[in-house]
């Protein structure tokens, strides 16, 4: 098992990829190339840097790939806002993905500070 694959904010932010790839089924076509294809590439982010420094040995670099996929997380929320405006998004599954979402957040949050190297 890689590293990546024993951290629960991994699995649960491949959960919400999959989650992102079903809501998005039902997007317009003329949004595949536009808020579709944006909002799918920035929920992958979230567990792709997680993964890629993962197996790192700084804990230094961990945390900023961390700190990327927090932004990722930032991105996709201001994407489902703009969805649901649109109304591509029922308030139902908006409210479900930005609750998963959250939690995704708080997780790396709390992996951020345990990775992140102490001042002295």
């Amino acid at each position: 098992m890689r590293p990546h694959e024993k951290l629960d904010v991994w699995k649960k932010s491949v959960d919400f990829v999959v989650a992102i790839y079903k809501a998005t089924e039902s997007f317009p076509r003329d949004e595949r190339f536009g808020l579709t294809s944006q909002l799918r590439r920035a929920a992958v982010s979230i567990p792709a840097n997680i993964a890629e420094k993962a197996a790192r040995r700084s804990d230094k670099e961990f945390a900023h790939f961390l700190s990327n996929s927090q932004g990722s997380a930032s991105e996709v929320e201001t994407e489902l806002l703009i969805a649901r405006r649109l109304s591509y998004l029922q308030e139902l599954n908006y409210g479900s993905l930005v609750s998963s979402l959250d939690e995704i957040g708080r997780m790396l949050t709390g992996l951020t500070h345990h990775v992140r190297p102490k001042e002295k």
